[in-house]
């Protein structure tokens, strides 16, 4: 069934965008860590998508219009961003280096509430197309009464 498989992509997508709000929102907390436990500054992560494939339509279902729809998204991992660290002068933090430079998180704070604010839109819009899903099955079995 069709509605089916739009509520399934509907919810691939609040669930890959929960976990993007998730993944901002810890970097958004290390904005200022200077030590981690693997060593040095916090690295800015980043989620990583892909589509998921609705699976594989036969030559007679294409030329009979049977496509089913999309099949969502699916998250392939979380990467760290490999751009360099910030160099703030500050020779009184524990630490600095010998020079008085501290590496600083290469997490930008406008970037992120950037990215949060579109992560929200995108839950937001997959929350309607969920809704639209749902109101339209109950219609469809409205019609049979």
């Amino acid at each position: 069934m069709r509605f089916l498989s739009a509520l399934d992509t509907s919810a691939s997508g609040l669930t890959a965008q929960r976990l993007r709000m998730d993944v901002i929102a810890n970097n958004l907390a290390n904005v200022n860590s200077t030590r981690t436990a693997e060593g040095g500054p916090y690295r800015r992560q980043t989620v990583l998508f892909q589509a998921r494939s609705a699976g594989a339509a036969s030559f007679r279902d294409i030329l009979a219009g049977k496509l089913e729809g999309g099949g969502g998204v699916r998250v392939v991992g979380i990467a760290q961003d490999p751009s360099p660290f910030k160099q703030v002068y500050d020779p009184s933090h524990p630490d600095a280096n010998a020079e008085g430079y501290v590496s600083m998180p290469n997490v930008d704070l406008v970037s992120e509430m950037v990215d949060m604010i579109a992560a929200s839109r995108a839950y937001e819009a997959n929350v309607t197309a969920l809704n639209a899903s749902k109101s339209m099955a109950l219609k469809a079995l409205e019609i049979g009464r």
